[in-house]
């Protein structure tokens, strides 16, 4: 069977360097694309939530995130729970992570 197949051989030339160097330089980059495109930016509105679920006060106009707009008439310090008077009758009650945005006064009234 040799007759008609060539033994291939190895060629004994040059080898490729290492590499590790290249190697550690391409994953600090993708760590730094990583944290400068995805983490920073979520870390910020998080933060930026937080910090309007602490400011919350009763009589504020707020906006949920299913979209009911509403003022604040109690809030349950206890649990992460507030109530909202969507009109003189209907009053409803969500979770504070529901809480979207906070609305200048008066837009109530202006809608």
């Amino acid at each position: 069977m040799s007759l008609l197949i060539s033994n291939a051989y190895a060629n004994p030339g040059q080898q490729q360097a290492g590499g590790g160097f290249e190697l550690l330089i391409m994953l600090a980059a993708f760590g730094l694309i990583f944290y400068f495109l995805i983490y920073r930016p979520q870390a910020k509105r998080v933060k930026e939530h937080r910090n309007l679920m602490a400011a919350l006060g009763k009589g504020d106009e707020v906006l949920t995130q299913g979209g009911l707009v509403g003022r604040i008439t109690k809030i349950a310090e206890d649990k992460d729970f507030i109530s909202i008077a969507l009109n003189d009758s209907t009053e409803v009650t969500v979770q504070k992570g529901a809480i979207s945005a906070v609305l200048p006064k008066g837009t109530l009234k202006s809608l």
